[in-house]
């Protein structure tokens, strides 16, 4: 979904807007203030990381694009296979090469998600398990 570059920027940027929001800390032993360790502000911010809320909100976009059915553009967009000539290299991943991995993440690499989406509440229930995915 993201290069590693766009993944350490956002990564930096969480860190550090989570840096201001839960204040520097006193250390026991020296009595300095010190700034808040990674590990620190992962647990404190443990539910909601920018990963999570992205993959929210993109599977549940993806899941009313689904429903819409074949006949409308988006989900041609969507489910579709560019045509003509394939370009030297490795080829783009395509929305649907995201959401499989983000199904291989948590365990579900084998399932049809086009047929998933159909039943609303399961798709809400797989939506929730990868948004509650740590991302390491």
């Amino acid at each position: 979904m993201f290069s590693l570059r766009e993944e350490r920027r956002l990564r930096v940027f969480e860190n550090r807007v989570l840096r201001k929001i839960f204040v520097p800390r006193r250390d026991e032993v020296t009595g300095q203030w010190r700034k808040r360790h990674n590990e620190e502000l992962n647990d404190l911010y443990f539910p909601h990381n920018i990963f999570g809320v992205i993959k929210l909100r993109i599977m549940r976009c993806t899941g009313h694009v689904a429903r819409m059915g074949g006949k409308r553009n988006l989900y041609r967009v969507l489910v579709g296979k560019p045509e003509g000539k394939r370009p030297l290299g490795r080829p783009t991943r395509r929305w649907e090469d995201n959401i499989n991995m983000d199904f291989q993440e948590v365990g579900y690499e084998d399932m049809d998600w086009i047929d998933l989406v159909q039943d609303r509440y399961r798709w809400q229930e797989l939506v929730n398990t990868v948004m509650n995915h740590r991302v390491p």
